[in-house]
């Protein structure tokens, strides 16, 4: 058996982790690539396991619908992984969002890569083999897992060609093993504060779970929110507390559901 281990940094008055008797109270908003899911060697080799599935779907009807994946997935891709589960998603970064599971995910934002970008990140990409580019549209992803040694060699170039461009309202953001460029128009954080405004997630605390520098957007934003958020494996500005691994999230995820005896994986 199994129990969530939470770091916390000092002192000992630092909020709790929610318990179960408060899901009627908060919304839980939940990164999902290394905060739900164990980070894989390539996006699409994620698993999910059973075990998450339905905790996520005992929660979300006992928390009366308040839960919301928050990814930079499409929320097509969350809805094919996670399947047949269809959550409420903030997708792509926050270019899209769908409060309800039965709703069609809505686009918050049109603005999409330019075409002289995207030729030429995909030509970086193309350098080598084990660069996976994504393409989603509204941002693009290079993913450098399979080639760490590269890190360096790829964070120049993509800047480089941004720089170049010349083109207005982009950022470039690195994640873990991961370039991720898009917008200034949309972030997680935005898309988050504009999510909660909406039943049945208004008027509650937002309780969110993230694990990289792709999620700072959404720590910034939940003091004025009345929420609290966690980070997975490392400590990122805002948090309150860290969780040491996502299988660690499912357990506090479980245990909620009532199952005190998680077994992690």
């Amino acid at each position: 058996m199994h129990t969530a281990v939470l770091r916390r940094p000092p002192p000992s008055s630092e909020p709790q982790l929610p318990q179960a008797q408060e899901l009627a109270t908060i919304a839980l908003l939940l990164d999902v690539d290394g905060t739900l899911l164990d980070t894989a060697i390539t996006p699409g080799s994620v698993v999910v396991p059973r075990s998450l599935r339905t905790s996520l779907q005992e929660l979300h009807a006992k928390s009366g619908g308040a839960l919301a994946l928050v990814s930079g997935r499409l929320i097509r891709d969350l809805d094919a992984l996670f399947a047949p589960l269809r959550l409420p998603a903030i997708g792509g970064h926050g270019a899209e969002m769908r409060v309800s599971g039965s709703d069609a995910a809505q686009t918050r934002h049109h603005a999409v890569i330019d075409g002289n970008l995207r030729a030429l990140v995909a030509a970086a990409a193309a350098s080598d083999p084990r660069v996976i580019l994504e393409d989603k549209g509204s941002s693009l992803a290079v993913h450098y897992r399979l080639a760490p040694q590269l890190e360096r060699t790829l964070k120049t170039r993509i800047a480089a060609i941004v720089e170049r461009l010349g083109i207005q309202e982009i950022e470039v953001m690195h994640g873990k093993a991961v370039i991720e460029i898009k917008s200034t128009l949309f972030n997680k954080g935005e898309a988050v504060r504009q999510m909660i405004k909406n039943a049945p997630f208004a008027r509650r605390n937002p309780v969110f779970i993230g694990d990289d520098t792709t999620d700072i957007s959404v720590f910034d934003v939940l003091p004025s929110l009345g929420g609290v958020g966690y980070s997975v494996e490392r400590s990122l500005p805002g948090a309150v507390g860290t969780f040491d691994s996502p299988g660690d999230v499912r357990c506090w995820l479980a245990s909620l559901c009532g199952d005190a005896g998680c077994r992690r994986q």
